[in-house]
């Protein structure tokens, strides 16, 4: 097998690719990229505690604690202890955090724009439910805005 010929090249170059301009998109509005998927999340239901959120983005709990950390301090998010658990907490957006939402929509639409910009709208639809029926998680394929 020649790997540049690979199905599984293909999408990690491109996964690659793509995470490199999700990065550069979001740190125009002052964000990283792993912090929008918190930021998604908890737009879709806020107030989530902090090992919910993890299990959702199926990332290590170290992790999140670090994403959520560059949130707290970037005051997009707060933090709050859940008083019937005192080891569990619960992260709740602040005005900021829901203000930014439609930047964030704005930079990821022109992203998409990117993408997908030498594609025809049979293709995109295509890729997208080869996509979708190649993920793993039911869950990611909730339905969105």
């Amino acid at each position: 097998m020649k790997f540049r010929q690979s199905i599984s090249y293909q999408l990690a170059r491109i996964n690659t690719a793509h995470r490199t301009a999700l990065e550069r998109s979001m740190n125009e509005i002052g964000l990283h990229s792993g912090q929008v998927f918190v930021l998604l999340e908890l737009w879709k239901n806020d107030g989530q505690r902090q090992v919910d959120l993890a299990a959702r983005l199926n990332i290590a709990p170290p992790t999140v604690n670090k994403t959520l950390k560059g949130l707290i301090d970037s005051g997009f998010v707060t933090r709050t202890k859940v008083e019937d658990d005192a080891r569990s907490t619960r992260i709740f957006l602040t005005n900021k955090g829901i203000e930014i939402e439609e930047s964030v929509r704005t930079q990821w639409e022109r992203l998409e724009e990117q993408l997908l910009a030498r594609l025809t709208d049979t293709e995109m639809l295509v890729l997208f439910q080869l996509l979708e029926k190649l993920g793993t998680d039911d869950a990611d394929s909730e339905t969105e805005d």
